[in-house]
């Protein structure tokens, strides 16, 4: 298709219809327009692989922008210093790292098992639920250990204020103004808050500081000292309900693509067969093993990335691709269309978990084209590791245990959202269990 400077027609011209529009609005444009493209004055979008990798790297030029959905809480000693919050975030990175994560595989596996084995076999049943409380029980498990009990409750409930929040709306309110949304975000952040300040008090005086997240955030570093108790409770209700809010979009996908692929989730639970009958026993050398399952949850995350739409901002006049971009300008990143580009991943829309694996003859290392799912740059996500352990071990449990099917009918099993992520709502399939 020839490529044409105009953008295309929009329903009503606006970037918030677009936002909200199917994906394949995105795709056209990316095939019309090029690379890059002006949807309207001030807004562009970096649709291809290469410029979306530029954006997400440039940092300094188009950094992320600074309204998180969870914000410190107004308080009399004020929010945390820039040098806070750094040094709060390698703090969190210390407990994130993927050797953190695979020292502690014995303990997100039985949980991933207990989803599977919990599974209502031989009827239709609406999966994301199921999924979304699985992975809320291994995130905050993760990040706090045995006090995660106490704390899942309330982090439920954050993730219910963060869906409140970006759902869609007539208006868009000045940042200053109480909403309810905003109200009833900032409720449930104080109530999170009130239930963890104890666990951090009881564990900064008894001195067991534990070998959770939470506990490398408790550790004082060599140079900074004590991180201040609000900085960590300011840093933490986002980072929890992003623990388990991104791996549930994915899953859905993930639970979807194992229904409608037979023979590739034939070979998942083949090599699932190598776990140990107890979960507790899996070492991250098992999860290293289960090279077809991590490559079937790569191309499952390249088809239908999560975030499929990331939002920049640029402080100064720069230049991308062919356009000059004012200061002020916002640029849209569009992971969904960098990972359909045919200069980086052969048969684009083809699903091909073989693709990430080694040359069998060879025994080379697979080279795949641009992967954002998770982001990349100074801003690519800390959570990466966990993710993709959550995942890849809920996805070989239930592979190894059923087969997924979609109801029959006319109808797709569920509805593609676009709002903030790709999502499968209402997602419903069947498990039948193998022979």
């Amino acid at each position: 298709m020839g490529r044409s400077n105009e953008p295309p027609r929009l329903p009503d011209g606006s970037f918030a219809a677009w936002s909200r529009d199917r994906l394949a609005l995105a795709r056209r444009g990316a095939e019309e327009c090029g690379d890059v493209w002006e949807l309207e004055p001030g807004v562009y979008v970096a649709a291809a692989a290469g410029p979306c990798e530029a954006v997400l790297r440039r940092a300094q030029d188009f950094p992320k922008a600074g309204s998180p959905l969870f914000p410190p809480l107004k308080r009399s000693s004020g929010a945390p210093t820039p040098e806070e919050r750094a040094y709060a975030h390698a703090a969190r990175m210390r407990g994130l790292r993927a050797q953190a994560v695979a020292a502690r595989i014995g303990e997100i596996a039985p949980r991933t098992a207990r989803f599977a084995d919990q599974w209502p076999t031989d009827q239709d049943v609406e999966i994301l639920p199921p999924v979304r409380h699985a992975l809320a029980e291994i995130g905050v498990s993760y990040l706090f250990s045995e006090d995660a009990p106490a704390l899942l409750p309330h982090a439920t409930q954050l993730f219910l204020a963060r869906e409140v929040l970006v759902r869609p709306s007539r208006w868009m309110w000045p940042r200053w103004i109480p909403t309810p949304a905003r109200r009833f975000r900032t409720r449930q952040q104080v109530a999170f808050t009130d239930a963890l300040r104890p666990v951090v008090h009881r564990r900064r005086s008894s001195g067991r500081l534990g070998d959770d997240m939470l506990g490398q955030m408790l550790r004082p570093s060599p140079h900074h000292g004590l991180l201040p108790e609000e900085a960590v409770l300011d840093t933490l209700p986002g980072i929890t309900v992003a623990t388990f809010e991104t791996p549930s979009r994915a899953a859905g996908w993930i639970l979807l693509h194992l229904a409608r692929h037979p023979r590739a989730a034939d070979r998942v639970a083949a090599e699932a067969g190598s776990l140990p009958a107890d979960p507790a026993a899996t070492t991250g050398a098992h999860l290293g093993s289960l090279q077809y399952t991590q490559a079937l949850v790569n191309e499952v995350l390249r088809l239908y990335p999560p975030s499929w739409l990331l939002t920049r901002q640029a402080p100064r006049r720069t230049q991308l691709a062919d356009y000059t971009i004012d200061a002020g300008s916002t640029v849209l990143v569009c992971p969904y269309t960098a990972h359909r580009d045919a200069r980086e991943y052969s048969e684009p829309d083809r699903f091909l978990p073989e693709r990430w694996l080694r040359d069998p003859e060879s025994g080379s290392p697979a080279k795949p084209g641009a992967f954002l799912s998770f982001g990349t740059g100074p801003h690519g996500c800390e959570g990466t590791a966990l993710a993709m352990a959550m995942l890849t071990l809920l996805t070989a449990q239930t592979a190894r245990r059923y087969r997924l099917s979609e109801p029959p009918g006319p109808e797709p099993s569920h509805q593609v959202a676009t709002l903030e992520g790709l999502a499968t709502v209402g997602l419903r399939l069947r498990a039948t269990v193998r022979g």
